[in-house]
């Protein structure tokens, strides 16, 4: 037994939430913002950089059809049209929590070299409207980050509501003129493909389960993105690549990603709280990364951590002074 397997909590804790309504639809919430931060912070952090079995690298696949099959019951679920408007709402944000969990998975598989897992991260990717980013991150973000031509790496003093606008307009920006100047505009360009997709799958939503579903997706949607971007925002806030030329920076090491060790969150969301060494080495997967003690460290797990962004002056009060102490501590 393995405790990624708990990257499947998510879409079982939305699906139970669709089953039986009522109380029941405070479940994914609850669990992703009282549960997981508690359970962070209860449990001894994970230093330990043994490798996962090699068998978890498979846990994506297991995955998709589980997220779509929860994803698709909450939808039907909602367009069924019975529930009272509070109740189909609660239950689309619900989705959104699990759909943010998904893109995580995407975020694995879109890093692997192989077609049929790219396209995994497309398909997850779809299910949150947001398949651009699947081009934006691995050639946009992977080596921007840290810079100011990096649209997803947060500036300090920067507030979560600043950050947003820049980076999602800047990350379908980037993404455009990657693919543009690798491809052209035709059918070889990947947002073209993506962009057709899209739209079948939201043809498919309508016709499946009607508009209500249609609008619940858009809603889970954007909570999902949202939380991708709030998560982008902490990964990286206040973090800086030395400019050792004009235009030209440093290579990027593990301490200029925020690393947390807390373990529910790298379970549920596959190591990717281990972000210094994901950034380090991008091409490895979840199962082999590894913790550094001497990187900048969160104080919390991503689910607090996320919340905690949500607030800019409590933000800035926990996270200005480390960024400073940082910058002022000598260079490795």
């Amino acid at each position: 037994m393995t405790p990624y397997l708990a990257v499947f909590v998510p879409p079982v804790v939305l699906a139970l939430a669709a089953s039986f309504g009522g109380p029941w639809l405070a479940l994914p919430p609850m669990v992703l913002f009282f549960a997981v931060p508690v359970l962070d912070q209860l449990l001894p952090v994970n230093r330990d950089n043994r490798a996962a079995a090699a068998w978890t690298r498979a846990l994506p696949w297991a995955f998709l059809p589980v997220h779509v099959g929860a994803l698709g019951f909450a939808l039907w679920t909602i367009g069924r049209g019975t529930l009272p408007v509070t109740e189909a709402m609660l239950l689309a944000l619900g989705a959104g929590t699990a759909t943010a969990a998904a893109i995580n998975v995407a975020h694995e598989a879109m890093h692997r070299s192989g077609r049929a897992e790219q396209a995994l991260g497309a398909v997850l990717m779809a299910t949150a409207t947001y398949t651009h980013f699947c081009v934006e991150h691995v050639q946009g973000h992977h080596k921007r980050v840290g810079t100011p031509d990096d649209p997803a790496s947060a500036r300090l003093g920067e507030s979560l509501y600043a950050f947003l606008p820049r980076s999602l307009w800047g990350g379908l920006v980037s993404a455009w003129h990657i693919e543009r100047a690798r491809s052209g505009v035709g059918m070889r360009n990947r947002l073209v493909r993506y962009g057709l997709g899209q739209i079948v799958l939201l043809a498919a939503v309508v016709l499946a389960f009607g508009p209500l579903a249609l609008a619940a997706f858009l809603l889970q949607s954007a909570v999902a993105v949202l939380m991708l971007e709030t998560i982008n925002y902490v990964e990286h806030y206040g973090l800086s690549r030395a400019e050792t030329a004009p235009g030209r920076f440093e290579r990027v090491r593990p301490e200029h990603s925020w690393n947390s060790c807390h373990r529910v969150s790298n379970w549920i969301l596959l190591n990717l709280a281990r972000h210094s060494d994901h950034h380090a080495f991008a091409a490895r997967p979840f199962t082999d990364l590894r913790h550094y003690d001497d990187v900048p460290q969160l104080p919390a797990g991503y689910s607090a951590m996320l919340m905690l962004a949500t607030i800019p002056p409590l933000w800035s009060r926990v996270m200005d002074r480390r960024v400073l102490a940082l910058k002022q501590a000598p260079s490795r």
